[in-house]
């Protein structure tokens, strides 16, 4: 019995570590996954406000870039330095009713903590969000 004394700590000790690096990487992974889906809600709403007919004058490509990285700064959760979203605006035709409109949106998020486990996501990944719709 008394060779038992303090195994309990020392398996406490050993997975700790495991557990601590679970629990980080499910945060990390859910905020991944949360940018991700305010990275596709953003080009939306870019692609809402871009393709309603504003007579004489239509909405230019700048004020859709700043309505995406509006939404964008005001939901997306950085930790590290925030590198800001890069949106591009395509039109097809004319801008006439029934043309489409795209809205791509790009984000390259940097893990915290995970690359210092995993080697293989030192780079970070990519996030994009793309949104096609016909103008009005």
């Amino acid at each position: 019995m008394k060779s038992e004394k303090g195994a309990a700590a020392v398996e406490f000790g050993i997975v700790l570590p495991v557990l601590v690096l679970l629990i980080v990487g499910i945060m990390e992974f859910s905020i991944l996954f949360y940018n991700q889906a305010v990275i596709t809600n953003a080009s939306r709403e870019g692609a809402r406000e871009g393709i309603v007919f504003f007579h004489p004058n239509p909405i230019s490509d700048a004020e859709i870039e700043a309505v995406v990285n509006n939404y964008c700064a005001g939901h997306m959760i950085t930790f590290g330095a925030a590198s800001g979203a890069t949106t591009s605006v395509s039109r097809a035709g004319n801008g006439s009713s029934g043309d489409p409109l795209t809205v791509l949106v790009n984000y390259h998020y940097d893990f915290l903590v995970i690359p210092n486990f995993l080697s293989g996501l030192t780079g970070g990944i990519d996030l994009t969000g793309q949104t096609v719709m016909r103008m009005e």
